[in-house]
Parts: C-alpha cells; sequence; structure tokens
C-alpha cells in the first residue's frame, strides 16, 4: 500500500487520502478507499463516517500541529 494522508480539519472531519483499509474491531475489512472522511463531532448517523452533521450541530475545535 502506499502513503496515507490523514487531514484534520477545523470543525470538521478527518479526511484520509491514499489506499487504505478500514478493519473493523475483529479485523473484517470494513471498506476499502481512496479518499474518505471520518466523523470527529461524534454526531454522525454514518459513524464512523462524516455526512455533514458537525455543520448544523456547531461542532467547533480547532488545533494547529506542534
Amino acid at each position: 500500500m502506499s502513503k496515507v494522508k490523514v487531514t484534520k480539519y477545523d470543525e470538521g472531519p478527518y479526511v484520509l487520502q491514499g489506499e487504505f483499509e478500514l478493519v473493523d474491531g475483529k479485523g473484517n475489512v470494513f471498506v476499502t478507499g481512496d479518499t474518505m472522511a471520518i466523523c470527529r463531532c461524534g454526531q454522525s448517523q454514518k459513524q464512523p463516517f462524516c455526512d455533514g452533521t458537525h455543520k448544523a450541530r456547531g461542532f467547533v475545535e480547532a488545533s494547529e500541529a506542534r
């Protein structure tokens, strides 16, 4: 597999870019892909994926790399 880039968006999701597999707790492949948004607000109805709910709920969280 190639390198995967994970971008943390302020007030938004983690976005994974690159070839990856997401596996469940038992090691079963949940999904494969090359771009995916992972929920950070905890309110998505499509967990663990982002469905945009953070916008309506006013999710506020920003941080910078140190």
